[in-house]
């Protein structure tokens, strides 16, 4: 492994332990030459590769650092912890591979994000669901929001009303 600080390909292994359930290996290492300490990940290849299929029919490869950064948007200044955000994502890769198709289209894994969000954050799923769905004007926004109101459980001590 190379050293990210002197790019010299000389370290050993500090410390090793299972991260994400058993799906990957988070190794400490140190550098022999500058004696720095870095940490690595080693995640296992699925068998499965998703390919995400874009509205204008270009398929690319599924990338859960693209949830992430919508995600984060979408809760930015909201009480959701980034442990949450990677439990969420962790979920819609798992439903996604559970349908056993190749190619998923990326309108779906927004709806199926989306639905997973809704329970987690009433605000965050809201602004998800405007760049998602595309808005057009204030009224498809309102009647996302009634819609979000009429299907929302008694006040959940976990997350505060929407309005």
């Amino acid at each position: 492994m190379r050293c990210p600080y002197c790019g010299e390909n000389n370290d050993k292994v500090i410390d090793s332990r299972a991260t994400d359930e058993g799906r990957a290996i988070r190794r400490r290492r140190q550098c022999e030459i500058c004696d720095k300490r870095f940490t690595t990940r080693e995640l296992v290849e699925s068998q499965v590769r998703l390919h995400v299929v874009k509205k204008d029919g270009a398929r690319v490869p599924f990338d859960r650092r693209k949830l992430m950064l919508g995600l984060e948007k979408a809760c930015y200044k909201r009480p959701v912890s980034a442990e949450n955000l990677e439990q969420l994502i962790d979920q819609v890769e798992e439903e996604l591979l559970s349908r056993h198709e190749r190619d998923i289209a990326a309108a779906e894994i927004g709806r199926v994000l989306s639905e997973q969000l809704k329970g987690l954050d009433q605000v965050a799923y809201v602004r998800f669901a405007s760049v998602y769905k595309q808005f057009r004007d204030l009224d498809d926004f309102l009647d996302e929001v009634r819609g979000v109101l009429a299907s929302a459980p008694p006040d959940s001590p976990q997350q505060g009303r929407l309005f």
